[in-house]
């Protein structure tokens, strides 16, 4: 008796572990170790701004979706104002056709600017418009000196002073000028915050290399960062440090918050200041110099750098990894290589299989000038330039 009972206890014993390992091949044949298809919805008609990414992309299609918990987008913000709505879109396109991970952007613009924004933004494909989502603000200074600081250098251009006011709730932001075109993907400018130190708080290429021939050098009536100064062009900010940072000054002896600064700031140097905030940047950081980090010059390459000759090692080393059409060189002809560029973006199809068009077009706009050494080898490397088209149009 006993040993039937053994028997019986053996076959049991088998009989469950036989189970388990039949319910353990049948779980894990569920879970593909690669990402999932998943069934996105198409949008929900009528919906404002930005409401598309909440939704799914416009067209109704299969995507490959990783079920995990979501990345935090990288974070873009923009000023436009005047007559800047299609060099916007066209940063706005550089910036999402060049991107790895999702973007953000916060695009502030006089209100008559607004529905053209969202239409604009709103009619693009579905695959391009899933890799965004975005917010328009109206143009906002402090009340009480609103008309002093609309007019500062240029109209709204000192806006960008006062996003860690208005974006509480974000941590940090990438602001670019809305005559700048991105060449490599914003993760790459975006890995930056990752890189500083526990009292940096924001981060900008140098305004010129060379001393001899750089303006702040030469003409500046005011203090300004490091050898050269810098260009607010391309702005990182973690704007969390900047809303609980002390900011040392040569206007009171113990240190000011931020919006506590920028008032006396202007008020003091107004007489003496240019480029308008950009000016009042360089001050600042004059006398925290502990709170900057400087990132090379082929972040933010202007006509400045190849005017007088090539003067920014790191493009010539690396080709231009954000171009910077200041002066206007977009719309004219004086810098025909940036103007090139700028508009082989601006008239790319963004639909599936087409955005590689922009390589061919670039290049061939290109050799129709005399364009520097540094912009045309930057643009001549398919391996560099184009593998991100190919990527994104699959």
């Amino acid at each position: 008796m006993r040993r039937y009972i053994r028997a019986l206890t053996l076959c049991t014993v088998f009989a469950v572990f036989s189970g388990l390992y039949v319910y353990s091949k049948l779980f894990y044949s569920d879970v593909s170790v690669g990402p999932k298809r998943v069934f996105v919805p198409p949008r929900v008609p009528g919906a404002r701004r930005g409401a598309a990414d909440r939704a799914g992309p416009q067209n109704t299609h299969w995507y490959n979706s990783i079920q995990s918990r979501p990345e935090p987008p990288m974070h873009l913000a923009v000023v436009a104002c005047g007559e800047r709505l299609e060099e916007t879109l066209t940063m706005i396109k550089s910036a999402v056709l060049f991107s790895i991970k999702r973007l953000y952007l916060h695009i502030f613009a006089e209100d008559q600017l607004h529905a053209s924004f969202m239409e604009a933004l709103e009619s693009w494909p579905g695959f391009i418009r899933s890799r965004f989502n975005y917010t328009v603000y109206s143009i906002s200074f402090p009340s009480e000196n609103a008309a002093e600081w609309k007019k500062l250098f240029k109209p709204c251009a000192s806006q960008r002073l006062f996003l860690p006011l208005i974006l509480k709730d974000i941590d940090s932001i990438v602001y670019v000028d809305s005559d700048i075109l991105f060449l490599q993907p914003v993760d790459q400018l975006w890995d930056f915050l990752s890189q500083f130190n526990s009292s940096q708080l924001a981060a900008m290429a140098p305004e010129h290399e060379e001393p001899r021939i750089a303006w702040y050098n030469r003409f500046a009536r005011h203090p300004f960062y490091g050898r050269t100064g810098i260009n607010s062009g391309v702005m990182l900010m973690n704007m969390t440090r900047m809303r609980s940072t002390f900011f040392k000054n040569d206007m009171t002896s113990v240190g000011l918050r931020w919006e506590e600064l920028l008032m006396p700031l202007l008020q003091k140097y107004k007489l003496n200041i240019t480029w308008g905030d950009q000016d009042l940047l360089n001050i600042i950081f004059h006398y925290n110099p502990e709170s900057f980090l400087e990132f090379p010059c082929k972040w933010n390459y202007r006509p400045d750098h190849c005017i007088y000759g090539s003067n920014c090692a790191s493009a010539e080393e690396d080709g231009i990894y954000i171009l910077h059409g200041n002066r206007g060189v977009y719309h004219d002809y004086k810098q025909p290589a940036f103007r090139a560029v700028y508009e082989a973006i601006k008239k790319v199809c963004m639909f599936a299989g087409e955005s590689v068009a922009i390589l061919t077009l670039m290049a061939s706009n290109l050799s129709s000038y005399r364009a520097s050494a540094a912009v045309i080898r930057s643009f001549h490397r398919p391996a560099v330039f184009g593998r991100h088209f190919y990527l994104r149009s699959s």
